[in-house]
């Protein structure tokens, strides 16, 4: 059953990005929205880890998101889409249900 992980809190917070990429297993996704957007930005020491996970998982975040919070679309990582809300409904109807990480 493939998983749509959302994260929607600061990996420098809250530990909810962390305990998801320890969860999500190959052929799932994860969407980071809200303060979870953060988490896209290369060269955070957050981004390893989530370049490591993009090895067997997708990885998408919400661009309104990364607007409001003043985060330049060159400063994301590379491979990581970039979706609006239509792409967002989309991942909720591709994976079979989804986690909210909160």
């Amino acid at each position: 059953m493939a998983l749509l992980h959302i994260v929607n809190k600061s990996p420098f917070e809250r530990n909810s990005l962390s305990a998801c990429l320890r969860m999500a297993k190959e052929g799932s996704g994860i969407l980071l929205i809200e303060d979870g957007v953060i988490a896209a930005a290369d060269g955070t020491r957050f981004s390893a880890a989530v370049k490591d996970a993009m090895k067997g998982i997708k990885v998408s975040v919400l661009g309104p998101d990364l607007d409001a919070r003043g985060i330049s679309r060159d400063k994301v990582i590379d491979g990581i889409s970039v979706v609006d809300y239509g792409g967002f409904v989309d991942l909720v109807a591709e994976f079979d249900c989804s986690q909210s990480w909160v």
